[in-house]
């Protein structure tokens, strides 16, 4: 039998657990099965790679010096097949025949994806959704998307560790979400310090949006009494409730009985920006999806007049091209 990748990676993976049984629930096998590929790599070796016993198993000196090599090999094997997938059709071509755009969510996607489908009806198209940008980035790295449609603070980017370019689409005025009924809701906007003995919930994610949350509560000269955290859904259950208030874009629909308002003088803003790999097929296409995000994030805003009405005091908010 010759040696493979992926017997080092049953290697690896039986002294990541200490254990056989674990190491083959990690890897979706049966422990017979995986029991019986560690007896036949170690008949490959020349010997025994580890010492089992009722406390698990532990690498023996032969066990040791394939690790130390597995270590090393592996990663270089994931970062060649990675730079491949990523480089692999890169020949300088301005239309793409298939685009892979992950996204946070939000309604910005869906008109990217509408207005691409009918420019090239011919192309294959696919989405993948996370709440985590740090997921999407490293996807778009590793060559598993050609774009990443996230957002942040309005005060923040994506952090240039990625090595990502990253161009901003627009800047949106954070709302409050809230009963038809609730007292914030009768003026065009809602002070912040109005709010100060209200719960709140906000929608999964990373980033610093919690941290500044809390620091425009401060500045309004209050500290929130209780922050949750939930998915979209789970908000809108919440507010509806009348357990907390959420924290929303300018671009979310509220469902019927729910209104939002954004927060008076704009303490709060959520950057959405676009994302492609620089050296990636992606980069000769990118110039076409900003306009298409662009137009998507202006069409729904104006669903939304008196939305867009507010925002005509703050020219700061809204469509933008600064490209980082």
């Amino acid at each position: 039998m010759n040696l493979e990748l992926r017997h080092l990676k049953v290697v690896c993976a039986i002294a990541e657990t200490g254990s056989v049984t674990k190491a083959a629930s990690q890897l979706g096998l049966a422990q017979p099965a995986l029991t019986a590929q560690l007896q036949r790599i170690e008949r490959t070796l020349g010997g025994p790679l580890f010492e089992r016993d009722r406390r698990g198993a532990r690498p023996t000196a032969l066990g040791e010096l394939v690790l130390a090599r597995a270590r090393v090999l592996l990663p270089a094997m994931k970062g060649l097949q990675d730079e491949a997938a990523r480089l692999a059709g890169a020949t300088g071509v301005d239309t793409m025949s298939r685009y892979r755009i992950g996204a946070l969510g939000g309604p910005i996607i869906g008109g990217m994806v509408s207005r691409l489908a009918q420019a090239q009806p011919e192309a294959q198209i696919t989405t993948h959704a996370s709440y985590y940008v740090d997921d999407l980035a490293n996807m778009v790295l590793a060559g598993k998307l050609d774009y990443a449609q996230v957002g942040v603070c309005g005060d923040a980017f994506p952090s240039a560790d990625y090595g990502l370019i990253w161009q901003t689409i627009a800047i949106d005025g954070i709302c409050v979400l809230m009963p038809d009924d609730h007292p914030g809701s009768k003026g065009a906007d809602v002070d912040l310090a109005e709010l100060a003995s209200e719960s709140w919930v906000a929608a999964t994610g990373d980033g610093c949006f919690g941290d500044c949350f809390a620091a425009a509560c401060a500045r309004a000269g209050f500290t929130p009494r209780r922050m949750l955290e939930s998915d979209v859904r789970g908000c809108v259950d919440m507010v509806e409730s009348g357990l907390a208030l959420a924290l929303c874009q300018g671009t979310f629909r509220p469902p019927p009985g729910l209104t939002s308002r954004p927060l008076r003088g704009a303490p709060l803003r959520w950057r959405l920006v676009l994302g492609w790999h620089p050296e990636s097929p992606a980069a000769h296409s990118s110039d076409k999806l900003m306009v298409m995000a662009q137009e998507a994030y202006q069409e729904v805003v104006e669903r939304n007049p008196d939305f867009v009405e507010w925002m005509a005091d703050y020219p700061q908010l809204g469509v933008t091209g600064s490209l980082v």
